[in-house]
């Protein structure tokens, strides 16, 4: 039988990069949920990599981020997202983002994809973000 399932903003956030990105993941049937935490203290030296999935929203709910669209010609065009706003990526615009850190030293958003993105695990797992130096972990 199907049921709701309740999640914390900043609960339950798992460690990616010591100092730097926390976030957690949850695999429904036809969506992925992410939220993504990055503290400024090793944050700020995190590596975007270009990627593309399926359609996105993302909000951003502390901080900033300057996403970066990427077209065909090579060519980056920045969108600011600012706090408490939303944006949605259409599916396979590849994209990248930079964080801007607020009082706090935190940048923070939550991103739901559909269909849900295959490199996302299940919720006991580590988490996967896409950095520049390095490669998906099998």
């Amino acid at each position: 039988m199907p049921k709701c399932r309740i999640f914390g903003i900043d609960h339950g956030l798992k460690e990616v990069v010591a100092d730097g990105l926390y976030m957690k993941t949850m695999i429904g049937e036809t969506m992925s949920v992410a939220v993504i935490k990055f503290v400024e203290a090793a944050g700020r030296s995190l590596p975007a990599k270009a990627h593309s999935h399926g359609e996105e929203a993302s909000l951003q709910v502390s901080g900033g981020c300057s996403i970066f669209e990427v077209h065909a010609d090579g060519e980056a065009f920045e969108r600011r997202l600012n706090r408490g706003e939303g944006m949605i990526i259409p599916a396979g615009l590849s994209h990248y983002g930079v964080n801007t850190y607020e009082g706090a030293g935190m940048s923070m958003r939550l991103n739901v994809v559909t269909p849900p993105r295959a490199e996302y695990r299940s919720e006991d797992e580590p988490p996967y973000y896409p950095l520049a130096d390095r490669e998906r972990a099998s």
